[in-house]
Parts: C-alpha cells; sequence; structure tokens
C-alpha cells in the first residue's frame, strides 16, 4: 500500500503548481527545485499530468506549467488513482485481482482489509489540494508563534 515515488512525486508537483494557482505558470525548473524533484523525472510526470487533464502548459519565456483545477475542488485522490491506481492494502481484495485463495469466503481478514482500504480512500478522496495549502499555511503560523505566547 505504499505510494509509488511517482505518485509522491506527482502529488508534490501539483501542490506546488496549486500553490501558485492565481499566479500564473511554473516552469520545470522551479517545481524540480522547490519540491526536491529530479527535472528529468518531473518533466515525464508533468506530461502524464497534462495528458491526464490535471495540468496544461503554455510555451515562450513566461510559459511553464499550470493547474487546470481549482485546488479547492482536485483531490489527493484523484492524483493517486490517475498515476498509481486504486488503492489496494493486499491483493487478495482488489477488484482487479485474479489471485486464488482457498481462504477468500471464510478469511477472517478480508472484511478488516476491506475496511483498511476504504478508510485510507475516503482520506484520500477527501482531502483536497487547497485543504494542504491550509495545513501548510498552520504550520508556517506555527513556526512563528513566540514560545511565550504558547
Amino acid at each position: 500500500m505504499f505510494i509509488s515515488q511517482e505518485c509522491h512525486y506527482a502529488l508534490r508537483a501539483v501542490l506546488e503548481l496549486a500553490r501558485r494557482y492565481h499566479r500564473g505558470s511554473a516552469k520545470n525548473s522551479e517545481i524540480a527545485e522547490v519540491q526536491a524533484i529530479p527535472p528529468r523525472f518531473l518533466e515525464v510526470i508533468l506530461s502524464e499530468l497534462k495528458r491526464g487533464g490535471f495540468v496544461g502548459s503554455r510555451r515562450g519565456s513566461s510559459g511553464g506549467y499550470v493547474l487546470l483545477d481549482d485546488p479547492a475542488k482536485l483531490t489527493v485522490g484523484s492524483i493517486i488513482g490517475f498515476i498509481q491506481g486504486p488503492v489496494e492494502p493486499v491483493e487478495c481484495v482488489s477488484a482487479e485481482s485474479h489471485m486464488e485463495c482457498s481462504l477468500r469466503e471464510s478469511c477472517a481478514l478480508t472484511r478488516m482489509w476491506q475496511r483498511v482500504k476504504k478508510a485510507v480512500t475516503d482520506i484520500y478522496d477527501t482531502t483536497t489540494f487547497q485543504d494542504l495549502l491550509d495545513e501548510e499555511m498552520r504550520l508556517r503560523r506555527r513556526q512563528f508563534v513566540p514560545s511565550y505566547a504558547i
């Protein structure tokens, strides 16, 4: 149930574009530097996200990448689902699995795995990039609160 490195980078790239949503485009090199993503890998990820309709690109000296959806509407789950596919804690509860298991009908773990899948998916699908930006702002404000004020 690990998020792949590619998916992690995609989430960070989208978060960076969400941060700049109303301020214009961001160059690949800027996103790569701020989010510590290898530039060549980022270019591939941004192309995938563009193909998926999540980002757009503009040519020219003031060009770069832009987020096409409002960060308040775009969920983490939509990016994870696009890049990596559905969240599956174990293969036996995957809708796409062809795994043969003689215990499937009587396995006491199956229901738990299904609840884990639902819980994780619900968190991803209800967390927007605006939620992440808001959390980032709260964390930054907390860093600047003098210790005597707490």
